[in-house]
């Protein structure tokens, strides 16, 4: 058996370098970062940015790379078959067979593992397809094979999970729910690398975001880390002056007494305060440069 690194990370990526045969550039360009032992990590930018290579080398499905990977205490060309025991694997573009029922599906996926398994009814009632578990997938939409995706992912109780959008597809009540189940499995221990478009789901599940620019990790920290960071300090304000509903935000520099905000709440016009904080849309505009 391979020795441990020695560090409570799931996963340690130094100088990570790929290159397409063909390419001209570096679709990953010496990439460094950590992902923590039960951590819920978020690796967020926009398309094209290196984010489904990096996923695609994690998961060993891409062998061609420089640098020095470990997962789970050990290098990762050292894993053999044993690792996919370890990790499970939910991506946007559902892998199954649609002349066979949701539970079937399951049954399969979990006949292929040597050890323990969750329940596939179990499993089928968290993401909410219980009652379409006798259903064959040929007619399920998007959204239900999202589902069934990411109970498929959770059948062998990683103890590292690689999700890309799992909530896609999905409406608010389902798609929180989803979220509910990730957190789930982070609060048991298992380490959840998750690669996603949705603002709301990063902000969240997250415990750290990674945004990647062309390639390289443009910048990381807790989601009120990027918050506090992106944000300017204010307030907004909404209120009623002539029989018309406005709203403005105010800065702290116009908070004091005397000026036009203490006019407002003393006249009893304002109906609404609150703080003016980045969001994550906000974030992801500053860091990558993305026009919203």
């Amino acid at each position: 058996m391979a020795e441990s690194t020695g560090t409570d990370d799931a996963v340690s990526v130094r100088d990570l370098r790929v290159r397409y045969r063909g390419a001209d550039e570096d679709a990953v360009r010496r990439m460094d970062f950590t992902v923590g032992a039960g951590e819920i990590f978020g690796f967020l930018g926009p398309s094209g940015a290196g984010k489904s290579t990096v996923q695609r080398v994690l998961t060993r499905l891409l062998r061609g790379y420089e640098g020095r990977v470990s997962v789970l205490g050990r290098s990762l060309p050292e894993w053999g078959r044993d690792y996919y025991e370890r990790i499970g694997v939910g991506f946007e573009l559902p892998a199954e067979f649609t002349r066979l029922t949701a539970r079937e599906n399951l049954e399969v996926f979990a006949s292929l593992y040597r050890g323990p398994v969750a329940d596939p009814a179990e499993l089928l009632d968290r993401v909410d397809l219980g009652e379409a578990s006798d259903q064959r997938l040929s007619a399920f939409s998007k959204g239900m094979r999202m589902r069934l995706s990411l109970a498929r992912a959770l059948l062998n109780r990683p103890r590292l999970l690689f999700l890309d959008e799992p909530t896609s597809g999905q409406d608010p009540v389902r798609a929180a729910r989803l979220r509910e189940v990730i957190r789930a499995e982070a609060d048991r221990g298992a380490t959840v690398f998750l690669t996603t478009h949705d603002m709301r789901t990063a902000e969240d599940l997250c415990d750290r975001l990674a945004f990647v620019v062309d390639g390289r990790i443009a910048a990381v920290d807790t989601p009120d880390g990027f918050r506090r960071r992106y944000g300017r300090p204010g307030v907004v304000a909404e209120y009623v002056t002539g029989g018309r509903p406005l709203r403005r935000t105010f800065d702290l520099s116009e908070l004091g007494a005397g000026g036009e905000l203490s006019g407002l709440v003393a006249s009893g016009a304002v109906t609404t305060l609150h703080t003016r904080e980045a969001t994550l849309d906000d974030v992801f505009a500053a860091v990558t440069r993305v026009r919203l």
